[in-house]
């Protein structure tokens, strides 16, 4: 009955925009579901270690994760027989993460027996845990009283069993998924396991991560004044602008577009406006889509999204640069004041610049929604997405009327601008064009 009314709130708001921030709680993000499995082969017996470190959004959406699915999901043969796993013991904890919402880690201990004494044994490995989620994937595997030859992977963790995460890494997370190596008997010299990575744990980096975590925590506390609330809201407004003052937010392709176009100041203010509704919505219509379907992936819908974003740019740029064409060849004639007529930007170009700029909702922004709709505060949520939103079209819009300026101001002023002038419109055009076919390419290669 709760999810109802909270779909049917969703539903009755679907006008609004969500911002995005990247959130602090996990290290890979909110959609991850990190795994690590070690083993300790023996002459008579494999030991193994499993461990799953699950973000917010998969383990609000997921059936919490067991040792039963996790031995199930670990694949072990030795000379090609599957071995049969025993739990030892089992663990599963709960953490506050961002935005009010749970994090779980589940530590399994496993066991089965196997014949590696007698001698040398084919052994592949494969870990399928939650295979479909994004993040860390990490084997190592080591030998007591067993060698183990040819082995593809460490013999100890990197990430202390996902506790601590190198800073080297984040940015290139490990993906092993299996291994397969020869365990020969050696009683004489037992491997010894490396001592694990004790690299410190990072946060986001920036100024700006302490007040993105402030906000998370304000969402999910149990007490929002009114005063909270008012701060809560201008932070997101200053957490948006400098959200899209990073690289991307189709900044570079707004800047080329208005200028290759004649955009003028309310072109400016229409993109940004456009960008604001399409990324509320986008955010509330993806929290709608997790919160009412499980099975839904959302690393996967982003990914989409961003191939949509993509193809969107370049079919913007496709069809200025036709229309460039046409009125070059149109006005192929000399003019007796030396200028040519104005070609403004189309309405539909405006508006398909701005939707491919808010079309890609952030995953901070998704669990700021997700952790107010938890604790029944989904209109404060909204709220907070739609600032969010407003912030980043202030930020897109002054940029815009910033480069119109310096245009203005400039343009007429030296012959080879003005030359330069002449080639805007079908230069921008395929610069837009090449953007759009990398920004869609980029996000291609992240769905799995």
């Amino acid at each position: 009955m709760r999810r109802a009314l909270v779909v049917l709130g969703l539903a009755l708001c679907g006008f609004l925009v969500l911002p995005v921030a990247p959130a602090a709680a996990h290290p890979l993000g909110n959609f991850s579901v990190n795994r690590y499995a070690g083993l300790t082969l023996h002459p008579y017996r494999v030991d193994a270690v499993v461990v799953a470190d699950v973000a917010e959004l998969p383990t609000l959406q997921d059936p919490a994760p067991s040792c039963a699915e996790a031995a199930g999901a670990l694949t072990v043969s030795v000379a090609r027989s599957r071995l049969e796993w025993t739990v030892d013991s089992s663990s599963l904890a709960l953490t506050d993460g961002a935005g009010g919402l749970k994090t779980s880690r589940l530590e399994c201990r496993l066991t089965a027996p196997a014949a590696l004494g007698a001698g040398p044994a084919a052994v592949t490995v494969d870990n399928g845990f939650r295979a479909d989620r994004i993040g860390w994937r990490e084997l190592a595997a080591t030998g007591i009283g067993v060698r183990l030859d040819g082995s593809s992977v460490p013999g100890a963790t990197i990430s202390d069993e996902l506790r601590r995460y190198p800073d080297d890494l984040l940015s290139s997370p490990p993906d092993v998924r299996s291994a397969s190596f020869t365990a020969v008997p050696d009683r004489a010299a037992a491997a010894a396991a490396a001592a694990p990575a004790r690299a410190s744990g990072a946060g986001l980096a920036g100024p700006l991560a302490g007040a993105e975590r402030w906000l998370d925590s304000v969402v999910g506390g149990a007490r929002l004044t009114p005063l909270v609330g008012l701060l809560a809201v201008l932070l997101a407004l200053v957490l948006g602008a400098a959200h899209a003052a990073l690289p991307g937010h189709g900044k570079t392709v707004m800047a080329a577009y208005l200028a290759g176009r004649a955009g003028r100041p309310r072109d400016a203010v229409a993109v940004g406006a456009t960008v604001t509704l399409t990324h509320t919505g986008g955010v509330i219509a993806l929290g709608l889509l997790l919160t009412t379907f499980a099975g839904v992936a959302g690393e996967s819908v982003l990914g989409w999204l961003g191939v949509a974003s993509g193809v969107l740019v370049a079919a913007i740029g496709l069809g200025a640069l036709l229309s460039a064409l046409r009125r070059r060849r149109a006005h192929h004639h000399a003019h007796a004041h030396g200028h040519e007529h104005s070609h403004g930007p189309g309405r539909w170009g405006i508006a398909g610049l701005g939707v491919a700029g808010g079309l890609v909702p952030s995953p901070s922004a998704l669990v700021v929604l997700l952790g107010a709709i938890a604790l029944g505060r989904t209109a404060f949520g909204i709220l907070l997405v739609f600032a969010y939103g407003l912030g980043m079209a202030a930020t897109l819009t002054a940029a815009g009327l910033l480069l119109i300026r310096v245009r203005d101001r400039f343009a007429g002023r030296l012959r080879l601008l003005e030359r330069w002038r002449r080639a805007w419109p079908p230069a921008t055009a395929a610069l837009i064009v090449v953007v759009g076919l990398g920004l869609a390419g980029r996000a291609l290669s992240t769905i799995a």
